[in-house]
């Protein structure tokens, strides 16, 4: 185990010169936390210098748009790292992040003997799901599938199968999917932060919650970071 715990320690550490490397400034911190299906990688203080000029002057959109397309050459990097190390195949990863807070995610699916297993289930799960399908309707629909896993003390990871309405797989066909994921991500955060009872379920306050789409395969990872 303190082995593992060793490679999950210079993972982490890789992703922080990694991140330095491409964007000319490291995060403050960078901590990696393992379990049976994710790596998830929770990132602290990391805006370059041009990216705090865009901020202070509301391009939050672009600065977005310009981190994703860095990020992915970064995932690129970082799926050999970690397939090498843990000796398990990266299949899916997402990322996300919360601007005015300074944080971020990069989440890897793994695949694979992992050398870990996770925390496991909890009495909660059923309540948090139902809380989750609700705030989920009122955006756009209760997924088909919505599969919970307690990933760490502090984070809970949440998929969710199944969750475009008609309207925006025919967005998504005529090419509008940029223009859907800028709105969703607009939306679904602000109900989900807003309308959402997930400290009084959890009993404790949620610090963040990230949330990425893949649209083509009609799922979605989110990921709650707790106080």
């Amino acid at each position: 185990m303190t082995d593992v715990q060793e490679k999950v320690k210079d993972i982490s550490s890789y992703t922080s010169k990694l991140l330095r490397k491409k964007f000319g400034r490291g995060p403050e911190s960078c901590m990696a936390t393992l379990s049976e299906k994710f790596l998830l990688l929770h990132i602290r203080g990391f805006v370059s210098p041009m990216e705090e000029v865009l901020l202070l002057q509301g391009k939050y959109q672009d600065v977005d748009n310009a981190r994703t397309v860095i990020i992915a050459n970064v995932l690129e990097e970082l799926k050999g790292v970690v397939q090498v190390s843990l000796n398990v195949e990266v299949t899916e990863f997402y990322h996300d992040w919360n601007f005015p807070n300074n944080t971020g995610v990069i989440i890897l699916i793994l695949s694979g003997n992992c050398p870990q297993l996770s925390v496991g289930k909890s009495a909660i799960i059923p309540k948090f799901e139902k809380e989750i399908a609700r705030i989920s309707e009122l955006v756009q629909k209760v997924p088909d599938e919505i599969v919970t896993i307690i990933h760490s003390e502090k984070v809970i990871v949440v998929k969710r199968d199944g969750i475009l309405i008609p309207i925006e797989k025919a967005l998504i066909k005529r090419g509008f999917e940029k223009e859907l994921i800028i709105t969703k991500d607009e939306l679904e955060k602000e109900y989900f932060h807003r309308f959402g009872k997930f400290g009084d379920i959890l009993s404790c306050k949620v610090k963040d919650i990230f949330i990425d789409w893949d649209l083509k395969e009609d799922k979605s990872l989110m990921v709650f970071i707790l106080q």
